[in-house]
């Protein structure tokens, strides 16, 4: 939410500085814009990399926000609400620090660079590359757990639809009876308890599963 907040920011900053009217409600958004320059993010951030990886991560912690089984209270609704958010804003936060760091890195390189040069760097290359595998595997996390928290998802939904078949039932057979189609033959009817016996237990295995890659997320708990 606050990195979406800053393409709005980001216009009011440019309106600001086309602006000469001191004390302008554009001029003082700003003012507050730069005070707080370190809690928001602007998409010029993020290179184009960093972009995909951001986009992957917000899409993951979206489509567990948004599911069914955390608007029930099937998955711990709160937690989620209150820690998925900051490990967006976390992969966002370094992600742009990472692209800061790239993009000063390539104007130095451009031009080309001496041996001695190109050694010294290495190390440094290093580093970004390992805190870029570091920030993918953070959202690589991020999509396990939204892939399991899917699963259940399909699960709770197909439970529902099998629920309603199953109340549905005396009407199809009073229209069997009625009709005088008792012949008709219709066994899979009477699987269909069966089968939502099985959904709510795969329901209840996804949102486990779940459950433990959020701890995952959460990362140790302290000691002591």
């Amino acid at each position: 939410m606050l990195i979406m907040l800053a393409y709005f920011v980001f216009a009011a900053i440019r309106a600001a500085r086309d602006s000469e009217e001191s004390g302008s409600p554009e001029q003082e958004l700003f003012e507050l814009a730069h005070r707080y320059r370190d809690s928001y993010l602007l998409p010029d951030d993020f290179d184009a990399d960093a972009s995909r990886l951001l986009g992957r991560a917000r899409l993951a912690v979206d489509s567990v926000l948004r599911s069914r089984v955390n608007a029930e209270g099937l998955l711990d609704d709160v937690r989620n609400a209150v820690m998925l958010p900051p490990q967006e804003w976390e992969v966002a936060r370094l992600l742009a620090k990472l692209s800061s760091l790239r993009g000063e890195h390539r104007d130095l390189v451009r031009g080309g660079v001496t041996p001695e040069v190109a050694a010294a760097m290495k190390p440094l290359e290093r580093v970004l590359a390992g805190s870029e595998s570091a920030v993918t595997a953070k959202v690589e996390a991020l999509e396990r757990y939204a892939a399991h928290v899917a699963d259940a998802e399909r699960a709770y939904r197909a439970r529902g639809q099998i629920e309603a078949l199953v109340e549905r039932l005396p009407r199809y057979e009073e229209l069997l009876a009625e009709s005088g189609a008792d012949g008709l033959s219709m066994p899979e009817i009477g699987h269909l308890t069966g089968e939502a016996d099985e959904l709510e237990q795969a329901l209840r295995a996804s949102i486990g599963s779940a459950h433990e890659l959020f701890r995952h997320l959460e990362g140790p708990a302290p000691s002591g």
